[in-house]
């Protein structure tokens, strides 16, 4: 709800995901009724949530149980920088698997920096040969016992393309002791055996979590 060059955060985010026109609908799911309200009072659509919820699988599969979706894609509420390449890229992973492989599909890109690649806010991804998601974790993954053999560090980033029934079973699993343990909500999906296609890009996109976020932001709008 804070302010970003005459807009909210989530206001601007909205608009933006609704402005790369690769959606047939645009909601903003929330537990809040500030956020439910702002977005309702400038036209935009949303839907509150019935009950609390611990991640925001849960929360967005309680809004999509009822509706005629195939795909459901979530981009934060604190990305008004939203860059439609990369959301047409988790786009067609569903168009081109034919065979209904894929459960769910997300982004990741390279690391270098030795202390982004250590820093534990950083989620770190590591992938088969046909790029499917092995493991996610806050440490460093994999672990550099071994130097100069090629390994490449790749970060996750959190925007998400899911088939709608593998968010509606993902509702009702349990949470197990790696999803606990790293509190990473993607453990859960492989724990139980989905599949998680990962897409590399370039585009990191620009998260608001902090006040520095913001003010940085201040300076783009």
């Amino acid at each position: 709800m804070q302010d970003l060059g005459g807009k909210t955060v989530i206001l601007r985010t909205y608009q933006a995901a609704v402005n790369t026109n690769l959606f047939d609908d645009v909601f903003v799911v929330t537990d809040s009724s500030l956020i439910f309200d702002e977005i309702v009072a400038h036209g935009g659509k949303a839907i509150m949530s019935i009950k609390e919820h611990e991640s925001g699988s849960d929360r967005i599969a309680e809004a999509v149980e009822n509706l005629d979706v195939d795909i459901v894609i979530n981009v934060q509420g604190d990305e008004p920088f939203i860059n439609a390449e990369p959301l047409k890229e988790v786009i067609e992973v569903f168009k081109n698997d034919l065979d209904k492989k894929v459960d769910l599909a997300s982004l990741m890109y390279e690391i270098k920096d030795e202390e982004e690649i250590n820093n534990p806010n950083n989620v770190k991804v590591v992938v088969n040969q046909n790029n499917f998601a092995l493991y996610f974790s806050r440490s460093v993954i994999p672990y550099p016992r071994e130097q100069n053999v090629g390994v490449r560090y790749m970060k996750h980033i959190g925007v998400y393309a899911f088939r709608k029934q593998a968010l509606l079973d993902f509702y009702h699993l349990p949470m197990k002791s790696l999803e606990a343990s790293e509190k990473l909500e993607q453990l859960r999906y492989l724990e139980f055996g989905k599949q998680i296609k990962m897409v590399e890009t370039t585009h990191a996109g620009i998260g608001i979590d902090t006040k520095e976020d913001l003010d940085k932001a201040r300076k783009i709008v």
